[in-house]
């Protein structure tokens, strides 16, 4: 995600949602080898999505996508 973002290939905001689904899939700050439960992964993930969506550029995502059928690359 580095190397896209240095490279031009993905926008700032791109590469903080992509970090957020990593964190999500890898299940957080837990120590490595952590066992943690389906409850966990949900909280983690609502968590992300609700400080998403709390941003001007996600909202703005979200609008272009339900006015035009396309993606806002911002």
């Amino acid at each position: 995600m580095v190397n896209l973002l240095e490279g031009g290939f993905i926008s700032e905001h791109d590469y903080n949602i992509g970090c957020r689904i990593a964190e999500t899939l890898c299940g957080g700050d837990v120590d490595a080898g952590s066992l943690v439960d389906e409850q966990w992964l949900l909280d983690l993930e609502r968590k992300n999505f609700m400080e998403l969506l709390a941003t001007d550029k996600t909202r703005a995502r979200v609008e272009y996508m339900l006015k035009n059928g396309k993606p806002l690359r911002n």
